[in-house]
């Protein structure tokens, strides 16, 4: 049987913009081996499978090279192609079983709001080679279950950025966030690297703003805030802070329909 898939970009207001994502719900269980090879096709920096359970849906995410315990912009992404699709009505809650616990999502207009928990870095030595590698100086290096967070002096240092991946991919970490102090419509901007999950740079990454937004709430004192992710695409994020827990917001675009024939 033929397996549908969509293709949505996230954290996107039109097509081609934000962080694309390809979604497959699955009729029934495939191997991980499947999925894996399925996400290097895609080559897509996520591919999200869902499947239904009683409460809500599994979901797992795979980058071309591996397995990820979260994924922000795929879940926004499956939550769209589940209300526009036709499997969920649009005023009810998508609920999610993943390897980071019940993940929610509603809308809210054209946003969809995400509820995730909060991954707080903490003050971390870093490693010889990240300044060398992110070519910058560092005014602060922190670290969470998944990556470094870095802080940099400005938003055009931000943007500068030109990444030896070769030397992060040595990093034992899933990724690298960089950020600085943003300006006019956002509170701050963000980069994130992850050459050793099998992507250089993501587009617009969810999960990392799970740390930048208790990161940017402390030093600016404040639980709401917009976000912007300054990749080549670039993608808008709104966020706050509510205790454990960050709600993200972002829109999102389908851009291509199709079947797995195999």
């Amino acid at each position: 049987m033929p397996t549908p898939i969509v293709q949505v970009d996230a954290f996107a207001s039109q097509p081609f913009a934000g962080n694309p994502a390809a979604v497959c719900v699955l009729p029934e269980p495939r191997s991980n081996e499947w999925m894996a090879a399925v996400a290097a096709e895609n080559n897509l920096s996520e591919t999200a499978y869902l499947i239904k359970q009683d409460d809500g849906y599994g979901l797992r995410w795979f980058t071309p090279a591996v397995e990820v315990d979260l994924c922000g912009h795929a879940t926004l992404a499956s939550a769209h192609v589940l209300w526009t699709e036709g499997y969920l009505p649009p005023s009810e809650t998508a609920r999610f079983h993943t390897r980071s616990g019940l993940l929610t999502c509603v809308r809210n207009g054209d946003w969809i709001e995400m509820d995730f928990p909060a991954k707080l870095e903490e003050p971390a030595t870093p490693p010889p080679q990240l300044a060398e590698a992110l070519g910058a100086e560092l005014l602060y290096v922190g670290k969470n279950q998944f990556d470094y967070l870095v802080e940099v002096s400005d938003e055009a240092v931000l943007r500068g950025l030109k990444p030896q991946h070769h030397l992060l991919k040595q990093l034992p970490v899933r990724g690298v966030i960089a950020t600085a102090k943003g300006s006019g419509d956002f509170d701050f901007v963000s980069r994130f690297f992850a050459p050793g999950s099998g992507v250089d740079e993501d587009p617009v990454t969810g999960s990392a703003h799970t740390a930048l937004t208790p990161f940017w709430a402390k030093r600016l004192g404040k639980t709401e805030m917009t976000g912007f992710q300054a990749s080549e695409r670039g993608g808008v994020v709104k966020v706050r802070l509510a205790g454990s827990r960050v709600v993200m917001s972002g829109q999102a675009v389908t851009v291509l329909r199709g079947e797995l024939l195999v």
